[in-house]
C-alpha cells in the first residue's frame, strides 16, 4: 500500500494525475488485447510491483534509436521502469560501468540469473567472416549472442535491426548482417519498428509479469496485440481506388485530416503495426497524421523491399 501511495505521489510531482495514469493503463490493457477487468491489475504492475525480472540488454549493430524510444516511455516513466518494475542488470548506454568493469557485470549477471533473465537485443548481428564486422570487448556480436541468448528465460528483439537485420542488412551487406532469430536459428519475440513504439515493449513486459508468459505471436514472432493488423486497416486516411479514381472513405471525424497517401508511396497496406491507434509521444501523433507516408519500417527486408519510399508499390 505504501509503494502504491509513493508511486502516485511521484506521478503527481511530475504533473500526472491518477486519472491520467489510469487512462494510460486502460489504453495499454486494450492494446494488449485484454478485457477491461485487467486494468486494475495492469495498474498494480506499475504502482506496486511484486517482482522485478532481471534484464540483460545487449547492443549490436544499431543506432541506439530503440533505446532512445524506450527512454521516452510515459506512465511508467523510464526511472520507474528501470528501478522499480525491471531490474536492469546490464545496459551499455545507461549503465555507469564501462570497459572491463561493464563486461564483468554482464558475465556475472548472466551467471547469477541463468534461465531467469529477460534478454533484450537491440541491433543486427554480423555473420560473415566469423562475425568480424562487429565486436565488443574482444568478442564478436555473434559470439556474445550465442553465449547470452540461450541462457535467458526469454529473448526480446527490439527494433527492426534486431528482428530482421534492418538497414545493416541492406544490399550489398558485406558483413552478412542478420536479425537475431536468423543468425542464431531461434525464435525470439520480435518488436520491430525504426524505432518501435515503447508501448509495444512495455506491453510485452507487462504481459510477461502479469500473466507469467509472453504474448501470442504471429508467424514472424511479433506480438499479435501490436502487429495483428496493417497500418492501412487502422488508418483514419484509409481509402480505396475504383477504376483508377480516388474515393475517400469518411468513416470517422479523423478522416477529414486528409486523403490516403498510397499513391505517394505509403507502405501502410503492406505494413503490420499499431501506429495508427497508439501513436507516439504519449499518443500525440504519428507519421501519417503528420502527412508523411508510412515507410514500412516494421517489415522484413525494410529498406531493400520498401525503397524508393516515394514511389507507389
Amino acid at each position: 500500500m505504501k509503494k502504491e501511495k509513493d508511486f502516485y505521489k511521484r506521478l503527481s510531482e511530475k504533473g500526472i494525475s491518477r486519472r491520467e495514469f489510469m487512462t494510460f493503463c486502460t489504453v495499454l490493457t486494450a492494446t494488449m488485447g485484454l478485457s477491461s477487468s485487467f486494468v486494475p491489475k495492469v495498474a498494480e504492475v506499475f504502482a506496486a510491483p511484486r517482482q522485478r525480472p532481471p534484464v540483460v540488454w545487449l547492443h549490436f549493430a544499431e543506432c541506439t534509436g530503440c533505446t532512445e524510444s524506450v527512454l521516452r516511455t510515459m506512465y511508467p516513466w523510464i526511472d520507474e521502469l528501470l528501478l522499480e518494475i525491471l531490474s536492469m542488470e546490464y545496459h551499455e548506454t545507461i549503465m555507469a560501468a564501462a570497459g572491463h568493469q561493464a563486461e564483468k557485470t554482464l558475465k556475472e549477471a548472466v551467471q547469477k540469473y541463468k534461465g531467469k533473465f529477460i534478454c533484450v537485443v537491440e541491433g543486427a548481428i554480423a555473420t560473415k567472416y566469423n562475425g568480424a564486422y562487429g565486436k565488443i570487448g574482444g568478442r564478436t556480436f555473434l559470439e556474445i549472442a550465442k553465449d547470452v541468448c540461450p541462457k535467458a528465460a526469454a529473448v526480446i528483439c527490439l527494433g527492426t535491426c534486431a528482428c530482421f537485420g534492418g538497414i545493416q542488412a541492406a544490399k550489398p551487406n558485406p558483413g552478412g548482417y542478420k536479425g537475431v532469430g536468423e543468425a542464431l536459428g531461434t525464435k525470439p519475440v520480435n518488436i520491430p519498428g525504426c524505432p518501435p513504439n515503447p508501448i509495444n515493449f512495455v506491453g510485452t513486459v507487462v504481459n510477461y509479469i502479469l500473466l507469467g508468459k509472453l504474448p501470442a505471436l504471429d508467424e514472424l514472432g511479433r506480438p499479435l496485440f501490436a502487429y495483428g493488423k496493417t497500418i492501412h486497416d487502422q488508418c483514419p486516411r484509409r481509402s480505396h481506388f475504383e477504376n483508377d479514381e480516388f474515393v475517400t472513405e469518411f468513416g470517422s471525424v479523423e478522416a477529414t485530416m486528409g486523403y490516403c497517401l498510397y499513391k505517394m508511396g505509403c507502405r501502410g497496406p503492406e505494413t503490420y503495426n499499431n501506429c495508427a491507434t497508439v501513436k507516439f509521444h504519449g499518443g500525440t501523433s504519428w507519421p501519417i497524421q503528420a502527412g508523411h507516408p508510412c515507410m514500412g519500417c516494421s517489415e522484413p527486408d525494410f529498406w531493400d523491399k520498401m525503397t524508393p519510399f516515394y514511389e507507389e508499390l
